[in-house]
């Protein structure tokens, strides 16, 4: 039996490979913007990936929602645009077009989008030998 897989873009082994890359980030959304959602409302991809860095850019379609979750290293959240609003335990933030939030390490937080948002996303992961 044969398997086929039809991948929506380049392997990460290609897209993450030059050492030097200046990434569009229209292009990237307009690209993104052409995949389907999904039932979840948002769809996102990996712009670039190394070691425990990842930076992303999230699509959300009014009303769309990242649940409520924990990330073991600092989260910066840059609404590009659109407006989104991001919970945690301490309080809620709005965050317009042009708009940047950094949380600590651990804390927990929901995204939602009121309108269509696109968000850039860069997280670092810590692991074990960065606690000591």
């Amino acid at each position: 039996m044969t398997i086929t897989s039809t991948r929506l873009r380049p392997h990460p082994s290609k897209r993450f490979a030059p050492d030097e890359h200046v990434f569009d980030l229209k292009i990237a959304a307009d690209e993104l913007r052409a995949e389907s959602s999904g039932q979840r409302g948002h769809k996102q991809i990996t712009l670039f990936k190394h070691g425990p860095s990842t930076l992303a850019m999230f699509m959300f379609d009014p009303g769309a929602r990242l649940a409520d979750h924990v990330v073991d290293g600092p989260v910066i959240m840059q609404a590009l645009t659109g407006h989104l609003s991001v919970t945690t335990d301490e309080r809620s933030y709005a965050l317009p077009a042009g708009t940047l939030l950094r949380l600590a390490p651990g804390v927990r937080h929901d995204v939602q989008a009121s309108e269509a948002s696109q968000m850039l996303m860069t997280v670092c992961v810590e692991g074990p030998e960065s606690h000591g």
